[in-house]
């Protein structure tokens, strides 16, 4: 199989088959992320102990493939990580889908999300890629805990 085969293969296992699709109990933090040119829509749900560790994470919505599986892999990425690393692998993924990070020895702490690289050649689906990651970020900087919040997370620079 080649990699190119390998990354479609993992696209479509998160998409088809997502780990952390559904809706979270008493979550500390929930925040829709909103992808205007397209219709991508997630509502991000985090549970956050006192130490900063996110705990647990669930997405649901709905969107295009790379969107769907974008996020769920990124819950696989920070879950069981405290808040300042799941913000510098979303600094990382963001860079690397704008092409900037392009060393696979870098981008190894993105696990399987890095297979998502090859977005950086697809302008029209950079946005779907960075809504889960741009959402999050919001999130946790903000430490928005309401339900709800409409975002615009989708500019392509």
């Amino acid at each position: 199989m080649d990699l190119k085969s390998l990354y479609a293969e993992i696209l479509n296992e998160h998409n088809l088959n997502p780990s952390h699709k559904g809706v979270m109990e008493n979550p500390t933090f929930t925040l829709q992320g909103v992808n205007p040119s397209c219709g991508d829509n997630i509502y991000l749900q985090l549970k956050v102990d006192e130490k900063g560790i996110i705990t647990e994470g669930s997405f649901n919505g709905s969107g295009c493939a790379v969107s769907q599986a974008s996020v769920d892999m990124m819950l696989d990425d920070i879950i069981g990580k405290p808040k300042e690393e799941a913000l510098k692998l979303s600094s990382l993924f963001t860079d690397m889908i704008h092409g900037k990070v392009t060393d696979d020895s870098e981008l190894e702490e993105l696990d399987e999300a890095a297979a998502l690289k090859n977005i950086s050649f697809m302008p029209a689906r950079v946005k779907c890629a960075v809504l889960g990651w741009h959402t999050m970020e919001e999130m946790l900087k903000s430490g928005a805990q309401t339900a709800g919040a409409s975002l615009e997370h989708c500019s392509t620079e």
